[in-house]
């Protein structure tokens, strides 16, 4: 009789968030799948689960996994899939694993477990009944900026993960493309030093930049701009006439007058365009 791959979530952080059948399935699988063996076996000691044969299943090897891993399912041997925190495939690799099992007919098992999306969706405040995941932005700014100008008509929460290296030019990339949204950045969510900065893209990069180091997984929602739009406001054309006015340069005018209006400077150049506002 084939056995069954478990998609098992594990703790962001906080061990008491695992569940007793996550618990239970870690300690009677026949081997664990995971991305780094050596974190995936501290944490089978944390929870003082006995010594588990583990294999290392991650973005660079998994495609070389996938054949060893389902035929030992089909030999009878049942498998724990698990990332190195949270719910497996959210960002995570399995993907293929997943769907090479389910195409020969095994079983797949769900073993719900914590998300960084839906934690941080949650503890948000922003209105998000729905919203979309967008995983990691691109590396390169070209590439992400124009990732986020193919995000600006949504009219729901945005959720990205990012790197803390990264996130400074993610948060700057954000509000020019997306305008000033009403945002929150998750730090290190159910662990020691959990955070939540609150307030717009530009008061939280503000509050980034003002940090000589920032650490730890993030994760960003981005609310819809409407949340963010002034209820009585001069017209668009009126408001970079203004600011042209004033001195500023027609584009940065064009910029600014986006940004209190938390759309992106594309939106208001349409607008200007088609003389609207």
């Amino acid at each position: 009789m084939a056995g069954t791959l478990y998609i098992v979530g594990t703790p962001l952080g906080n061990l008491e968030d695992v569940t007793r059948r996550a618990e239970r399935v870690l300690r009677e699988a026949d081997f664990i799948a995971c991305e780094d063996t050596r974190r995936t076996g501290k944490l089978i000691e944390l929870l003082g689960i006995p010594k588990r044969p583990l294999l290392s299943c991650h973005e660079h090897n998994e495609a070389e996994r996938v054949p060893e891993i389902v035929g030992r399912l089909q030999a009878g041997e049942s498998a724990a899939l698990v990332s190195d925190a949270g719910m497996p495939l959210t960002s995570d690799p399995g993907f293929l694993l997943v769907r090479a099992a389910a195409e020969a007919g095994l079983t797949v098992t769900p073993i719900p477990g914590p998300t960084a999306v839906s934690a941080a969706v949650a503890a948000s405040g922003l209105p998000a009944s729905q919203y979309r995941f967008c995983g990691f932005l691109p590396a390169k700014s070209g590439r992400r900026r124009k990732a986020l100008e193919e995000l600006t008509r949504e009219d729901v929460a945005l959720v990205f993960y990012e790197a803390p290296h990264r996130i400074r030019k993610t948060l700057a990339d954000a509000l020019d493309v997306l305008g000033d949204r009403p945002a929150v950045l998750a730090r290190e969510m159910t662990k020691l030093h959990e955070e939540f900065l609150r307030g717009t893209l530009s008061t939280i990069l503000a509050e980034i930049e003002s940090r000589e180091n920032v650490r730890g997984e993030m994760t960003l929602v981005v609310g819809p701009s409407e949340e963010q739009a002034p209820t009585e406001q001069s017209p668009l054309d009126e408001r970079v006439a203004e600011l042209i006015a004033s001195g500023v340069a027609r584009m940065d005018s064009l910029k600014q007058a986006a940004r209190e209006r938390g759309i992106s400077k594309r939106e208001a150049y349409r607008l200007l365009e088609d003389g609207s506002d």
